[in-house]
């Protein structure tokens, strides 16, 4: 037996069912829109900012280890360089 698949016999008819559909799959991605809006962005902001939080603290303790070895490193300055001759009070040697 065969059917007539000619729109409103039987039935609703194509164009009525693709409607239905369209309308269904409207209200879903309201839903869906919502739903990311709700509850995915501000999550993700949550976790963004921790993260950067921490990755701050991280870049602050990588700078003073860096600002620790720099001064380690140098030791102590003293005002005259191995190169110059020494300062003198002015008085000749004897």
């Amino acid at each position: 037996m065969s059917t007539n698949n000619t729109p409103n016999w039987g039935g609703p008819g194509i164009g009525q069912r693709i409607d239905e559909a369209v309308e269904l799959i409207e209200m879903e991605l309201r839903h869906a829109i919502a739903y990311v809006n709700d509850a995915v962005i501000p999550q993700v902001r949550r976790e963004s900012i921790q993260g950067l939080r921490a990755a701050a603290d991280t870049l602050r303790t990588l700078a003073d280890q860096f600002e620790q070895r720099n001064n380690a490193a140098a030791g102590p300055r003293s005002t005259a360089t191995e190169d110059s001759p020494p300062k003198t009070s002015g008085e000749p040697r004897s």
